[in-house]
C-alpha cells in the first residue's frame, strides 16, 4: 500500500503539499471571514457565504492530516521517518479538530434552524473563541514551511515534481468549486437571519 500511495500520490511529500495548499487556500478565506465578523451586522449574508464556501476545504485539511496520523501511528516507514509534530503541537491537536467540528456544525445548524437558537448560538460563539486560539498557534507554529510546500504543485515540472500532482491539483480546485455550489445553494438561508438581526438592534441601518 505504502509503495502504491507513493506512486500515484506522492507519499509523505504529496501528503505534505496536500496539506499545506489546503491550508493556504484557507487562510485567504478564513481572513474574509474574519473581516465580515468584524462588521457582522451588514455583512452578514456574507458571512455565511463565505462560512459555508469553507466546509468543504476544511473537510479536505482534515482529510490530509487525518490520513497523515493514521499512517504515523499504523507504523508506515515513510511517515514514521518524517517525524513527528512538536509534542504540544500534537496535545493541541485534538482541540483544533473539535473546536472547528463545533464551530461549523453550529454554523449550520444555526442556518437550518433559522434565528432564535439561543443556547445554540451560544456554543458557535464560545467554539469560535476556542477555535480562534487554537487554530491560530496551530498556524503560527507552521507558517514558515506552508508557503514552499502550498505552491510547489503549482511550478512548472522540473525539480519540484511529485507523483501526484494533478491529482492534487484537481482535489484542491473540485472542493473550492464544491464550496462555491454549496453557498450558492444555501445563501437563501441567510434571509431570516438578516430580518432577524434588523429587529434585534432596532432596525437601524447596522453599522459600526
Amino acid at each position: 500500500m505504502a509503495d502504491e500511495e507513493r506512486a500515484r500520490l506522492g507519499g509523505v511529500e504529496g501528503n505534505e503539499r496536500l496539506t499545506a495548499a489546503s491550508g493556504a487556500a484557507l487562510l485567504f478565506l478564513l481572513a474574509a471571514e474574519g473581516v465580515t465578523i468584524l462588521f457582522i451586522r451588514p455583512l452578514l449574508p456574507v458571512h455565511i457565504f463565505v462560512g459555508m464556501l469553507l466546509i468543504p476545504p476544511v473537510a479536505l485539511k482534515l482529510a490530509s492530516t487525518g490520513w497523515r496520523f493514521l499512517r504515523y501511528y499504523r507504523r508506515d516507514g515513510a511517515y514514521r521517518a518524517r517525524g513527528a509534530p512538536l509534542l504540544p503541537l500534537r496535545m493541541l491537536a485534538p482541540v483544533v479538530v473539535a473546536s472547528t467540528l463545533a464551530l461549523f456544525a453550529t454554523g449550520v445548524a444555526l442556518l437550518a434552524r433559522g434565528p432564535g437558537q439561543g443556547a445554540l448560538l451560544g456554543l458557535h460563539k464560545a467554539s469560535f473563541v476556542v477555535w480562534l486560539a487554537a487554530t491560530g498557534i496551530h498556524v503560527l507554529a507552521h507558517l514558515r514551511r506552508v508557503p514552499r510546500l502550498a505552491i510547489a504543485d503549482w511550478r512548472p515540472r522540473g525539480t519540484t515534481a511529485a507523483a501526484g500532482a494533478f491529482a492534487r491539483r484537481t482535489a484542491l480546485a473540485g472542493v473550492l468549486v464544491l464550496g462555491a455550489i454549496l453557498a450558492v445553494a444555501t445563501i437563501r438561508y441567510a434571509q431570516p437571519w438578516e430580518h432577524w438581526l434588523a429587529a434585534f438592534h432596532g432596525g437601524d441601518d447596522g453599522r459600526g
